[in-house]
């Protein structure tokens, strides 16, 4: 472990919880539920073909850094999507947890440093032209985990 600082502020740079990813088989008639239950509105939609998955970007509030926390539902185009393959052996629920931060490759950096595996070598594209990694559930007491940086 590294006594490093990370860099970009406090937590590793991480200034919200930026999502909650959720695994859905009807992205549809989950946009409806949490609609009709919780009023929330689905603020973008786009099919991400890399990752295998149509979702929707449901705004929960605003955050102190400009950003916003949402759920984001996720529906799997292909079996062999990450998404697919949690939902056949897990069902339908929270799939991981994503923090923003508004340096996503020196935030993952840092936390690497710290012994925990990033998952992507690289920052890769997320919703919306954001830029992401994942740290890998086995270092992060069972959850994975999204590091965010939003494009705007």
């Amino acid at each position: 472990m590294s006594d490093t600082p990370i860099p970009t502020g406090p937590f590793g740079g991480l200034t919200r919880l930026d999502h909650v990813g959720i695994a859905c088989r009807d992205l549809d008639a989950s946009v409806e539920f949490y609609r009709s239950t919780y009023g929330f509105e689905v603020e973008h939609e786009e099919v991400n073909e890399e990752q295998g998955v149509r979702e929707a970007m449901l705004r929960i509030n605003g955050t102190d850094d400009g950003g916003a926390t949402y759920l984001q539902l996720l529906e799997p185009t292909r079996e062999d999507s990450p998404v697919a393959k949690f939902l056949a052996r897990n069902g339908e629920g929270v799939h991981h947890i994503a923090f923003g931060t508004g340096d996503v490759a020196a935030s993952a950096a840092g936390i690497g440093e710290r012994g925990v595996r990033v998952l992507d070598d690289e920052p890769r594209s997320g919703t919306a032209g954001s830029r992401i990694v994942f740290l890998h559930p086995k270092d992060c007491g069972g959850v994975l985990t999204e590091l965010v940086q939003s494009a705007h």
